[in-house]
């Protein structure tokens, strides 16, 4: 029997959803991509659900698009906001726009794709283990999920340009630093730290969480609306084909564990 790409657990109001390709880092096929928006979409049309967290199966949150399943040709893609696509304002969406808060529980590395993903997160939680890098140039691609709008609202313009050009990596404590996730805590607490902050926010009143959520989303929306279509464009005007991202992957991947080498002696 086929295991699958995404498992879901219910607890106190609070669904977590794991990515769950551990064998290829959680790496983001289409199979995944659609049953990731799905259970996130079921969550939030379930009124016994206040909060989603968002989190991989270890030892990876998710290392991006998977270069295999790309270079295999195009998968057949949903009608617009039925799954993950590109809506009329630029962004390539990951996650279904829903009324409740998705936090992102970053257990591992966090790259490329994967990093795009965990930016349409509400906000973050790290364990200490978590690495992130936006290697999108390194790997010869043109981000597309929003990357470039989302480090800048996060980390601020100039950082977010660094991140992006070198494919540096950042260690979970360099991110905190940056304001890119708002805790790191020791791996075996990333989920019940996230469940726990979970149960937070369920505590407030619920027409209160929601109204209040959607006026953040609108700020955010309304401040990367040109930003967002002009990295669509982008993306979707880059053909350099799959054979460079393949070529490149592999020194990509050995580089980003050489730098956490060093930082961590």
């Amino acid at each position: 029997m086929t295991e699958p790409v995404v498992t879901v657990e219910h607890a106190d109001g609070v669904a977590t959803v794991t990515l769950h390709r551990p064998a290829v880092r959680n790496a983001l096929n289409r199979a995944l991509m659609d049953a990731v928006w799905d259970a996130v979409a079921a969550a939030g049309a379930n009124s016994d659900v206040g909060a989603v967290v968002l989190t991989g199966a270890d030892p990876a949150f998710c290392a991006g698009i998977d270069i295999g399943a790309a270079a295999s040709g195009p998968a057949p893609v949903r009608s617009p906001g039925s799954g993950p696509g590109r809506g009329p304002d630029g962004l390539f969406r990951f996650l279904p726009v829903i009324d409740i808060p998705v936090i992102g529980a970053i257990n591992g590395a966090c790259v490329a794709g994967g990093l795009e993903l965990a930016l349409q997160c509400t906000f973050l939680v790290a364990s200490e283990r978590a690495r992130f890098a936006d290697t999108h140039a390194r790997m010869g691609m043109m981000p597309g999920g929003g990357v470039t709008v989302g480090l800048t609202r996060t980390v601020g313009w100039r950082r977010a340009v660094e991140l992006s050009l070198t494919g540096n990596f950042l260690t979970a404590e360099d991110a905190l630093a940056y304001g890119l996730v708002n805790h790191v805590v020791p791996h075996e607490n990333l989920l019940p730290f996230t469940r726990t902050l979970a149960a937070d926010l369920l505590a407030g009143d619920s027409e209160a969480r929601t109204r209040l959520l959607r006026h953040y989303r609108a700020l955010a929306e309304e401040d990367g609306r040109r930003a967002q279509l002009l990295e669509g464009v982008m993306a979707e005007t880059w053909s350099p084909g799959t054979a460079r991202m393949a070529e490149y992957g592999a020194r990509v991947i050995e580089r980003g564990r050489e730098q956490m080498r060093e930082r961590l002696r």
